[in-house]
């Protein structure tokens, strides 16, 4: 072995502690890069496999009541590659030892062969026999939480009439990945459920003989989406069609999308700080090594040794920090990656996991890492390769120090505090880069834990200002506004309002979004509408209001005016002013008054639902009512949603504040600590001679560890504002058309993320202090300057 290389090893074991600190950043860069891109790459290639293999649809349209004839025209029109009809209807489930009605989502199959389109997964059992009209197969997160099995039954009522349904399998599908009940913003399996049932039952069920009312398109490779879109719109437009759409429109789809454009966003903000921390950090370690062996680098070259031999040599000890790294951040990462891709899996039902971790994840990895080492210590390793033997055999000459206050001004302040003063301002470049470095940790903590404050602020505004009500019913078809009247008589209810929803398409210019426009009645205090000042807004009688995040798409304003096409009833294009811009921060969303919506589907008093406000007391009165209502097609149940939704953020929140806290930690520590122990070995020499002159250890102590803590509470604002930007960059990378997150930092947030990085100094400190107390005097003052 090299005379070099034995003197590397020996400099990375004496320095094993510094060493290790940074390499743990590193590790933390790479295990975020390697985990977010290879989760990413595995839940996109098992969405897509699963896509392919069970033929999940490009193209979906549903219809009121459309002849079966009319599959033959769909497949005609240039481009579709293979068309599916099929009975799509709710219904309300009554399960025994469930009082809470749950709803369903009831789906028809062949009854000869299989699904051409949208085929099932079978978990457990079998197809519903045609023979046997009251089979059923239930989706295997329902059956799951409700411990059903093949064999068990349950009631629903279909069109008004009660019937016992008996499960005879248990299935997975790929329209269904993510199963979201109505009005709520979770998955709640135990009161949604998808059902597939045979086509002759469906028909019987539902008086839809030789109909269907929904079809699905698959599309030939190449074929315009948009084309065959307008196409199907026009054959179903005489039978109650509501507007095909795409893929991206699919709720379960559209869901799955926006987890997969997290991901992407936190590939692309958390690594690279980790990397500029740890080439900061290798920067300093470099640089005060190559300070110290100023003598060895001056005999080395005058012994012969080129400049760019002992050059390579130091670049040699970045890159054995880097390989640690490297190596412990891509095990990591890769454990970790493959731990979310299976929770990912569990969470959106995927019947099988590809995990896809391909080399080139690693070598992007090894290139940035070793680009951010290298590029830390470039600057050390050119100063090696600069320094001329006669220059290096001597020693540095000292700083100078100047008098920067009155003398007057200073006696206020003990001679530590000075000195702790006048070595932070001799080297305002490297403290401010420290400050720097320890603020980069408060800014990622600062920016995972930002996440609860957006949440609990949109649950906030969602069940707390905006939607209010307790219950809300949804009708299977328009029904007169004169059944409020029944549904106020119903046990339990102390307020109904009404409201209706229809599909339209916006056209603002060359753009356009197809959307709900909700319906509501002038002074609702159950279900209100919120502008982006969080106020209340009286809907006008004429007028149509977007959501911001609908309008910003648009690019209208208040006053401009904007194109809407009816997608159901008779079809009409008319022009209407934007009168409000809502706040919201799921979906797409717009509003009018209700009496306008009438108006324009040219209809009479009609509504689609009812908000209800209701006696917990008498609940099961209520719920055992609705079950018997031929008219409720779905009941969703905000108190139900949020919890759920508090449950399912409670089962992953404590997971991510765990990781993220670590990796704060290990930043802070790193920083902290190699800014310790750079200071102690420089300022070895001067400490021990304040102890022989009879300054106490506490005081020695604190010369060096009160400018740590100078620079500590100095980086926390720095923090804070670095880490609103970090969480600024977040939101943006995670807005979709499906949701918005709200950019909401408390003063308890910025509390936490600063204990964490005064815990981790604290602990610095302590591991400092301890060599501090045990400096070998002697030894210390006979080193030469």
């Amino acid at each position: 072995m090299a005379a070099l290389d034995r003197k590397l090893l020996r400099d990375l074991w004496r320095l094993k502690t510094q060493v290790i600190a940074i390499a743990m950043v590193m590790a933390a860069g790479v295990a975020t890069l390697v985990l977010a891109v290879g989760a990413y790459r595995s839940l996109n290639e098992t969405r897509e496999t699963y896509y392919e293999r069970y033929r999940f649809a490009d193209v979906f349209a549903n219809a009121t009541r459309a002849p079966e004839w009319l599959a033959d025209e769909i497949a005609r029109i240039p481009g579709v590659a293979a068309v599916e009809t099929r009975i799509v209807k709710t219904a309300i489930l009554d399960i025994e030892g469930f009082s809470v009605p749950a709803t369903a989502a009831l789906v028809s199959m062949p009854e000869i062969g299989e699904q051409v389109l949208n085929r099932l997964y079978i978990r457990q059992g079998r197809t519903p026999d045609p023979a046997h009209p009251d089979e059923v197969v239930v989706n295997e997160a329902f059956a799951k939480a409700h411990g059903f099995v093949p064999g068990d039954s349950f009631h629903a009522i279909m069109e008004g009439r009660k019937r016992r349904l008996t499960i005879v399998g248990v299935a997975l599908s790929p329209e269904y990945i993510y199963a979201l009940g109505p009005w709520d913003l979770m998955p709640d399996d135990s009161r949604f459920a998808v059902g597939w049932m045979s086509r002759k039952a469906m028909e019987a069920a539902f008086d839809l003989d030789g109909a269907f009312s929904q079809v699905s398109v698959k599309l030939l490779r190449g074929a315009s989406e948009a084309d065959v879109i307008e196409r199907i719109d026009t054959l179903l437009e005489r039978y109650g069609g509501r507007g095909a759409y795409g893929r991206k429109d699919q709720q379960s789809h559209a869901f799955l999308d926006a987890e997969l454009l997290q991901l992407q966003a936190m590939a692309r903000v958390l690594p690279p700080i980790f990397l500029f921390v740890a080439a900061f950090l290798i920067n300093m370690i470099l640089s005060r090594l190559v300070a110290l062996e100023r003598e060895q680098i001056g005999l080395m070259k005058a012994l012969g040794y080129r400049a760019m031999t002992i050059g390579v040599h130091y670049l040699k000890f970045v890159a054995a920090i880097a390989v640690i790294g490297i190596v412990v951040g891509g095990i990591a990462g890769t454990w970790l990656g493959f731990g979310l891709t299976r929770l990912y899996g569990d969470f959106y039902h995927f019947p099988f996991l590809v995990f896809l971790w391909g080399p080139d994840i690693y070598a992007v990895a090894v290139f940035v890492t070793v680009g951010a080492a290298v590029a830390g210590g470039a600057r050390a390793v050119w100063s090696v390769v600069r320094l001329p033997p006669a220059v290096a055999m001597h020693a540095p000459a000292p700083p100078r120090y100047r008098r920067l206050f009155a003398n007057g001004w200073l006696r206020h302040f003990s001679q530590v505090t000075i000195m702790i003063g006048r070595h932070i301002l001799r080297w305002p470049v490297r403290a401010g880069l420290t400050v720097f470095g320890i603020s980069l940790s408060a800014a990622v903590l600062l920016a995972s834990l930002f996440a609860l404050d957006s949440v609990e602020f949109m649950i906030d505004f969602t069940y707390f200002q905006a939607d209010r009500q307790d219950a809300t019913l949804e009708f299977t078809q328009e029904r007169p506004i004169s059944v409020i009247a029944d549904v106020q008589r119903l046990p339990g209810v102390l307020t109904a309002e009404p409201t209706r929803a229809v599909a339209v398409k916006v056209r603002h210019g060359h753009i356009e979004r197809r959307v709900p426009i909700i319906g509501k009645p002038a002074g609702t205090d159950l279900s209100r509408v919120i502008d982006t000042g969080f106020r209340p807004v009286t809907l006008p009688e004429t007028g149509f209001a977007p959501s911001e995040a609908l309008a910003g798409i648009l690019g209208v304003r208040v006053g401009d005016i904007v194109e809407i096409e009816t997608l159901e009833g008779r079809k009409r294009i008319v022009e209407m002013p934007v009168t409000a811009i809502i706040q919201g921060y799921i979906g797409l969303l717009s509003y009018m008054d209700i009496e306008a919506v009438n108006r324009l589907m040219l209809e009479g008093p009609m509504i689609t639902g009812v908000h209800l406000a209701i006696d917990e007391a008498q609940s099961d009165a209520l719920f055992a009512a609705v079950k018997d209502m031929p008219m409720v097609g779905s009941i969703a149940l905000q108190k139900k949603s949020l919890e759920k939704f508090r449950q399912t953020l409670a089962e992953n929140i404590d997971i991510m504040i765990s990781v993220y806290t670590g990796l704060a930690m290990v930043i802070a520590f790193g920083v902290v600590y190699n800014s310790a122990r750079i200071q102690l070995s420089e300022r070895g020499r001067e400490l021990a001679s304040l102890r022989v002159l009879g300054f106490t250890r506490a005081e020695v102590s604190w010369i060096l560890l009160g400018e740590l803590a100078v620079l500590v509470l100095a980086s926390l604002p720095l923090g804070w504002a670095l880490g609103y930007l970090v969480a600024w960059a977040t939101v943006q990378g995670f807005q979709s058309e499906l949701y918005r997150v709200p950019l909401v930092i408390g003063r308890e947030t910025y509390a936490m993320s600063s204990l964490v990085v005064l815990g981790a100094a604290v602990a610095s400190a302590l591991i400092v202090k301890r060599r501090i107390n045990r400096l070998d005097l002697v030894e210390v003052l006979k080193t030469r300057e």
